[in-house]
Parts: C-alpha cells; structure tokens; sequence
C-alpha cells in the first residue's frame, strides 16, 4: 500500500512529459472572446478569396467530444489549440477564431476564414474538425442530411444554459441560424493568409438584426 502513491506519482510524470492533453482547455476568467465583437469586426489579416460552394442558411452543430481519436489532427487540434468559451460554449483559438467542422471543400485542420452572411455579420472561423466526405455532396461542400456548411464545435453543456433548447432538447432546435447573428445566407468566403493587412477594414453592424422566423430542424454532429 505504501508504494501507491509512487506509482500515481510517476504515471503522472510520464503523462506530462508526454504531452498528453486531458480536455481541451478551460478559462472561466478568460474575457477575449465575445458575441458582441462580432458587430464591430475588424479583419486583421490578408485573405484569398475562394468560391461560396452553398448558400444554405443552416449552421449545425457537434459536440467537441464526438471527436474521440486522439491521435487524429483534429482531435490534437481542439485539445492543443482551442479554449472553451464557458459563457456561450464556443471553442476558439488563439486569434479568437471560432472553431467549426467544414466539408473537404475548405481546406485542412488550422485553416482560418472570414465567412461573411448576407446581413454583412463575418464570421472569423477556424476548421477544427472535417465532415466526412460520405456525409458530404460530391464536392465535400455541405452535409446532405441539412444543408449545412457550417458546423460549430461546442461545449453543448455550456451552450445549452446561454442559448435557447427546444423539446427535442437541442441547442437552438439544432441550427444556429435561429439565432439573429447567425442568421442568412453566406455571401463570401474568404482563406486566411498568414500576413497582416496595412489597412484594418472595420464593419459596424446594427444589432437590431430582423428577427428569425423559420424553425429549422436539424440534428446535431454527424
């Protein structure tokens, strides 16, 4: 019995020293990310334009820890790179890029895009996970079974107490375009590059966004 603790001891060690990451990181006192930002964005960094491949409004959803393997790039991506907002459940990186699941069409793990909707709101988001192509059209553009390009990965139990669920017990019923700043249409993609813009463009959006009528419902992940 007196060896226990020992063992314990140098089991952790060789985790530490392994690099393994438990979840993916946590800050409730973290202030760097918030909704609000969205209304007054500033793009920071030069892009490529690329081409809008669906102009379906739906924007689903999928827990983080639906991504089990964890040898796999994403799995090492959320856990290394994301934080957990603990107010609204979003995970985020370092710049403060949303994290969401995008078809093959949009690049690798890491990539960064502005995504702009047809209200002007642009969506900074970074590709955390990848839809599986047998779940995805031919050109790995959205998920067949709603249409969907965007899917944010979340911490649904954080989600859930900042947004609205419905009786099936969804986030939203399911579809962030429920939620007036997702809400419309994708009108332009843009691929982060790496190098800083000279000129900051500033985008002053009301928040008095019309109102969201339609109820979507889509499920969750894939």
């Amino acid at each position: 019995m007196k060896k226990f603790p020992c063992v314990i001891a140098i089991f952790l060690i060789l985790l530490l020293a392994g690099g393994f990451t438990f979840s993916v990181y946590e800050d409730a006192e973290d202030k760097s990310f918030s909704l609000d930002d969205l209304y007054d964005y500033q793009k920071e960094y030069k892009t490529e334009e690329l081409s809008v491949c669906s102009v379906n409004t739906a924007k689903t959803y999928m827990d983080y820890r639906m991504t089990t393997v964890v040898s796999s790039r994403q799995y090492q991506f959320m856990h290394n790179y994301c934080t957990v907002d603990r107010r609204t459940g979003f995970l985020y990186d370092e710049e403060g890029f949303i994290a969401v699941a995008l078809g093959s069409f949009y690049g690798e793990i890491g990539d960064r895009y502005y995504f702009t909707l047809e209200t002007g709101i642009v969506l900074p988001l970074v590709k955390a996970e990848e839809k599986a192509d047998e779940d995805t059209n031919s050109s790995g553009c959205y998920h067949v079974e709603d249409g969907s390009v965007i899917e944010f990965v979340i911490d649904s139990d954080y989600a859930r107490n900042y947004f609205s669920t419905y009786s099936n017990g969804l986030v939203l019923d399911g579809n962030y375009n429920n939620y007036s700043l997702f809400r419309g249409s994708i009108v332009k993609v843009e691929k982060v590059l790496e190098e800083k813009r000279d000129d900051i463009v500033t985008y002053q959006i009301s928040k008095d966004l019309p109102k969201q009528t339609d109820i979507f419902h889509y499920a969750s992940g894939y």
